[in-house]
């Protein structure tokens, strides 16, 4: 099948690709006559969407492999020489405002916003070159999506953020402090409602991949459960919100489309050749094989003594530093649960030809289909499957909004019995979370799951007390609910923002 990716992740739009917010090329475009046709324009969007990419400057799910699952009780990475980024997230030190990671992060979803700012920008005044108001109107549709998407990110992961909504140079941005959440919030929801509102159900051929009605539905629903969340941290992205309600008539609608369903095969959803299928509501294209198309989040998960044996390239985490799958995920998979050989690789034999006792995710893993190189693996990357809408729906009606214990059960059970297990009754939100982390393992959602609810201190330290065998990991607080400003930003006007407090 082709794919939208070839055209979105070669063009590293405007040269920024650099990892800081100096877009000063970005603000030439509209004096230089690049903006003067209906094709320029869709350019310019697939540029915003080329921000999920390697090309983009980084790898949007090879970021939230760092900081969501590794944050998260699904990991346990304390690190032997405690030098990799992931070893002191994993760890919760108060320390990292100087990781690179913490800091690519900030610069990614800032320039994406960047890029949606100047298409935006341009929209509104030179949409008369593109001759059809109504593929305008679609453009904007796209870029204010993926710009609610960044935004949603930022707010997730660093509370207050400033709040650009138009292209702003250099001196400009530096004038610009942190915006409270909920005017981010306000953002956020009018981007996603203009979305909704203005983009088709669905696409074929090479346009898959771009922003769906229901793709934004999807995002918006995670942005009203989020939102409804308990406040435990008053920059937090909890508001104690109760938009239950709003969360589910979203979830509904995707669902009462009949766009999607569950397929009968777990592994089939994460396969290479079958990729687009009915479990994808929405999902980040890569190709093999183009310069800057492949992705690179699969070999954040693998052990580097396994690639050297079973992958034509070197990549993959070193041996002080794996990604450990932790013991306690392992263990809360019963016996004949289906989606663990899906899911894990547990050992191997190394190039020594010993077995290796291993623990890390495969789930993005086919050796039959590795491409160049680490940063060339072809397989899509879901951000919303159709089972995380159904569970996500059980949720909010197990938080009051119109549904039946009946129902809650039901979404369950269907994810219990494609995975070959017994049903259950009486299902309660402890009971959803935990089927929510086995059937989402390695997807990166079990931290936003635990945020989001509410019981991510009680959770993450009972973890700490039974996994931390290094006793590395320092006790989880409410401060760690967000991450620290990245230091180079603090750093860039001293003053114009406030650390987090915490680091």
């Amino acid at each position: 099948m082709q794919k939208i990716t070839i055209l979105l992740l070669t063009f590293c739009w405007f040269s920024s690709c650099e990892d800081d917010l100096n877009l000063t090329p970005i603000s030439e475009v509209g004096s230089n006559g690049f903006f003067s046709s209906a094709g320029d324009f869709q350019q310019a969007v697939n540029g915003v969407y080329a921000s999920l990419g390697v090309s983009g400057g980084g790898d949007y799910p090879a970021m939230y492999v760092i900081l969501d699952e590794s944050r998260s009780d699904n990991i346990y990475s304390p690190g032997d020489a405690g030098v990799r980024d992931w070893n002191a997230i994993n760890n919760f030190e108060p320390t990292i405002a100087t990781l690179g990671s913490i800091d690519r992060a900030w610069n990614l979803n800032f320039n994406a916003i960047m890029r949606a700012n100047t298409v935006l920008d341009q929209l509104a005044e030179n949409a008369g070159v593109i001759g059809d108001a109504d593929l305008a109107t679609h453009f904007e549709a796209e870029a204010k999506f993926l710009r609610a998407f960044f935004y949603f990110d930022l707010v997730k992961w660093y509370g207050r953020v400033p709040l650009i909504e138009t292209f702003v140079s250099p001196d400009e941005a530096l004038e610009i402090p942190r915006a409270p959440v909920e005017d981010v919030y306000a953002l956020i929801l009018s981007d996603l409602e203009f979305a909704m509102n203005n983009l088709p159900e669905s696409y074929s051929g090479s346009e898959r991949g771009r922003a769906t009605s229901l793709a934004a539905k999807a995002i918006l629903a995670r942005v009203y459960l989020t939102r409804s969340g308990p406040e435990l941290h008053p920059d937090g992205p909890c508001l104690a919100s109760g938009e239950y309600d709003l969360a589910a008539a979203m979830l509904d609608d995707i669902i009462n489309s009949n766009q999607f369903a569950m397929l009968d095969d777990y592994g089939a959803i994460f396969s290479y050749t079958n990729e687009g299928n009915s479990e994808i509501v929405w999902d980040v294209q890569f190709i093999s094989g183009g310069v800057g198309a492949g992705g690179y989040y699969p070999t954040e998960y693998y052990d580097e003594g396994w690639a050297r044996v079973y992958l034509p390239f070197p990549g993959g985490n070193p041996g002080d530093g794996a990604k450990r799958v932790s013991d306690d995920l392992l263990n809360s998979f019963p016996e004949g649960d289906l989606r663990v050989e899906h899911t894990f690789k547990l050992n191997y034999i190394n190039d020594n030809g010993e077995e290796v006792d291993a623990q890390f995710f495969d789930k993005y893993t086919d050796e039959d289909m590795a491409g160049g190189d680490r940063f060339d693996w072809s397989l899509n990357y879901p951000i919303m499957r159709y089972t995380d809408v159904l569970l996500l729906r059980a949720e909010c009606t197990l938080q009051g909004t119109s549904g039946s214990q009946a129902d809650v059960d039901a979404a369950v059970n269907a994810v219990r019995r494609r995975a070959g297990l017994e049903e259950v009754s009486d299902v309660d939100l402890g009971k959803l979370l935990e089927e929510r982390r086995r059937e989402f393992a390695g997807e990166n959602l079990r931290w936003d799951d635990l945020v989001r609810t509410g019981t991510v201190l009680e959770v993450m330290n009972a973890f700490i007390a039974t996994e931390d065998a290094n006793n590395k990991m320092q006790t989880v607080t409410v401060e760690d609910i967000i991450y620290p400003i990245p230091q180079q930003q603090l750093d860039v006007k001293q003053g114009l923002y406030e650390q987090n407090p915490g680091y």
